[in-house]
């Protein structure tokens, strides 16, 4: 089951990746976006956790590391791609798996039996592929600071994500923790740019705050569906596998913008997909 959940978190992810794909293209406010999308996910988070009844231990406070970590990759990730190189961020992006698998062994003592590590190796390769770009050089590493530091926030997270499964902590009630952790810093964000902006003249916008906040509350849907299948995928299977399978949305993205916005594939894009997906099936053969 741990394979499913990865891949439904893989999708869910995906999804949001495409919606994150489709406004970066739009004038908008980045800090306003996000500060919806935490929003919604705090809202479902809190709605499920009273239907439920579930508890709010100590526990669920790792749900504000959570946040905190999320907040810290996402803004990290964002200002990598404003500074640097988009597909040198990317790729750095794309390893948190690499720092989970090494974690996890010395938290937890995690280890992977000889077609495990392969499989692992396969999937981070494919995904390598993927999000490698030509045009990257050593004079051309604008930007990589940034992105080292948002792949090791995103490994906190999903790490911190297997902790709260180790310690039983209540599902929803620790969502709700850390996306209310990141709303607040998203929105401490969208408020001080906006005493920023006081008094300067700025251009009409076509997309208002208001407009902005609420397509950030659709794409925090995929993105709590997201972390529901993830923590569940965390709690049954092995973290490092667990991370490096749901690494994968970026093929997600990459099929949207094939078949909806007409880009060509690469040959490096086409033995990513193909290996991806041959990782995928050995994680199938090694869960049966």
């Amino acid at each position: 089951m741990w394979l499913i959940f990865s891949v439904l978190a893989a999708v869910s992810f995906g999804l949001r990746g495409i919606l994150y794909h489709w406004t970066s293209q739009q004038s908008l406010n980045r800090n306003v976006l996000l500060c919806g999308t935490f929003f919604m996910g705090a809202l479902v988070s809190i709605c499920c956790a009273l239907i439920t009844q579930q508890e709010w231990t100590v526990s669920t406070l790792i749900g504000v590391q959570m946040g905190l970590f999320s907040f810290g990759a996402n803004a990290s990730m964002f200002k990598g791609f404003a500074v640097g190189k988009a597909s040198l961020v990317a790729i750095l992006t794309g390893l948190p798996s690499v720092v989970v698998v090494f974690v996890a062994f010395l938290l937890w003592d995690e280890r992977l039996n000889l077609w495990q590590f392969f499989a692992f190796i396969v999937i981070v390769v494919g995904i390598l592929f993927v999000r490698y770009s030509n045009d990257i050089t050593l004079k051309n590493l604008q930007g990589a600071g940034w992105g080292v530091l948002a792949l090791f926030l995103f490994a906190g997270n999903d790490l911190s994500s297997k902790w709260t499964t180790i310690v039983s902590a209540p599902l929803f009630p620790t969502l709700f923790f850390m996306f209310a952790t990141g709303t607040c810093c998203f929105g401490l964000w969208w408020l001080k740019d906006r005493a920023k902006d006081k008094g300067k003249e700025t251009a009409p916008a076509s997309w208002t705050e208001r407009r902005t906040f609420l397509i950030g509350m659709v794409i925090g849907i995929t993105n709590v569906i997201g972390m529901i299948f993830i923590i569940h995928a965390f709690d049954q299977g092995k973290t490092g596998l667990v991370s490096a399978v749901v690494a994968l949305n970026v093929l997600i993205v990459l099929l949207y913008t094939r078949f909806v916005l007409r880009d060509k594939f690469s040959k490096m894009e086409q033995s990513g997909l193909a290996l991806a997906f041959i990782g995928i099936m050995m994680m199938k053969l090694v869960a049966s």
